[in-house]
């Protein structure tokens, strides 16, 4: 399950992870009520839908003004937002976050996940934060640091410290990440996750370290012992096939092909997949009705 920036970033800040004043938006009314509830003197537009690349989408823009806030809150909201992550077709803006501007001096990546090949946790984070980190990730992989955090000891100081120093956190901040880093990684055990990302991570003028954005996808099998997380779900999101199906304990996926599975048990409809797929057939879906069904 995937939730919204502003839903992540408050549990972030949950947390005691340092993030930017904002408040969410549903009609253009409620963005410029936000922006007047935070003051000053530039404000950030973004566009709240559970994919990536929002900012080269057009789904991210600064206002300098409250009229602009206006002007820019009626473009993105209702628009179709199309990113590397959406596929053609985009999705709809449907809500927005208001935040309060920033004084970037460096951005950096930071993400917790599941590593299964390992049995722990692999912390990653790097100098090259921003909206290219995919691109950083296949053309110069050694610009990506990990620690393999063990469950049972934690994410260590020393391995936070590495980290930080690792992808050049000036020395006077260091603490602060490591700090930051700590709190992320004890935010993604408390609440189940299998992922908690903050792209950007930032380090400001004043020298302190704040999360600019964050993601998080939570393990569904663990959603029973966190009804606040449930809560944040948006169905306007999902796949409406998904969102049927799951009703029925159904394991249940949306594909791209028209050859359509109905299939008891979740092994066999993996052979099945892959005798379509060997005779160059596309499957239209995943589904198992085995089990519990």
């Amino acid at each position: 399950m995937k939730i919204h920036e502003y839903q992540a970033k408050e549990l972030l800040r949950q947390h005691g992870v340092p993030v930017p004043r904002g408040y969410a938006a549903f009609t253009v009314q409620e963005a410029l009520e936000a922006a007047q509830k935070l003051g000053g003197s530039v404000w950030v537009v973004k566009a709240q839908i559970h994919a990536g690349g929002r900012g080269k989408g057009g789904g991210v823009k600064l206002a300098r003004s409250l009229d602009e806030v206006k002007a820019l809150a009626s473009q993105i909201l209702g628009m179709q937002l199309v990113t590397h992550q959406t596929g053609p077709e985009g999705q709809k803006v449907r809500r927005l976050l208001v935040e309060e501007g920033a004084d970037i001096k460096k951005e950096y990546y930071v993400a917790a996940l599941t590593d299964r090949a390992t049995q722990k946790i692999a912390l990653m984070a790097s100098s090259e934060g921003g909206m290219d980190i995919e691109e950083v990730a296949h053309a110069t992989p050694e610009k990506i640091l990990k620690v393999f955090v063990d469950p049972l000891v934690g994410l260590t100081d020393a391995q936070a410290l590495e980290l930080a120093a690792g992808i050049g956190v000036p020395a006077a901040s260091q603490a602060h990440a490591v700090d930051v880093f700590k709190k992320l990684y004890a935010c993604y055990m408390a609440t189940d996750a299998s992922l908690a990302e903050i792209n950007p991570l930032i380090l400001e003028g004043d020298g302190h370290i704040k999360a600019l954005d964050a993601k998080f996808n939570f393990d569904a099998n663990a959603l029973y012992r966190h009804p606040d997380i449930v809560a944040c779900r948006d169905l306007d999101e999902e796949d409406p096939a998904e969102v049927e199906a799951s009703k029925f304990d159904l394991s249940y996926i949306s594909l791209d092909g028209n050859i359509g599975c109905l299939v008891n048990g979740a092994g066999l409809a993996m052979a099945t997949m892959d005798t379509i797929k060997l005779f160059g057939g596309e499957p239209a879906n995943f589904l198992d009705v085995g089990g519990g069904a």
